[in-house]
């Protein structure tokens, strides 16, 4: 089995890439540094910021879906990205270390089960949630927070 997760699109940061302190309160988001790594994960480049790197912090809908497990919450990314991270059959780095919530969806974006990863087991966790053919996608949180990390898809190439 295969399975890819990808970062978020970089136009997701763009509207907050030189907008002033009161327009990223207008947008609701919030400029910040990082003072620590990991702490402030990146959900475009699916990796920890540096420590003195800036970043966004603003609110997602996660999971855009008429269904009754509609979810957002906020997130960091980087501004000035180019491209989504992606990873296919591999861990990104931005799993290291957390304990992981794992959402798992089938098409009709109605949740099918769930389950917990600690650190290190994430890829396990995957697999195994992936083995039931009703499933069409994994949500992963971090599960302390709650934040949103990354979607997870069967991946056929």
């Amino acid at each position: 089995m295969t399975c890819q997760m990808t970062g978020l699109n970089p136009d997701i940061a763009r509207p907050f890439a030189e907008a002033s302190a009161e327009k990223l309160s207008a947008l609701g988001a919030v400029r910040m540094t990082a003072t620590s790594k990991p702490g402030f994960p990146c959900r475009i480049s699916l990796e920890d910021a540096e420590v003195g790197e800036e970043l966004i912090l603003f609110h997602h809908i996660s999971h855009d879906v008429d269904s009754p497990y509609r979810s957002s919450y906020a997130i960091f990314a980087r501004t000035g990205l180019t491209a989504a991270a992606r990873y296919t059959d591999s861990i990104p780095p931005v799993f290291a270390g957390r304990t992981l919530g794992m959402r798992a969806f089938g098409t009709d974006a109605m949740l099918k089960t769930a389950s917990l990863a600690l650190p290190g087991e994430a890829d396990r966790a995957i697999r195994q949630l992936f083995e039931l053919d009703e499933l069409a996608y994994i949500d992963v949180h971090n599960a302390a927070h709650g934040c949103f990390v990354a979607r997870v898809e069967r991946f056929e190439s």
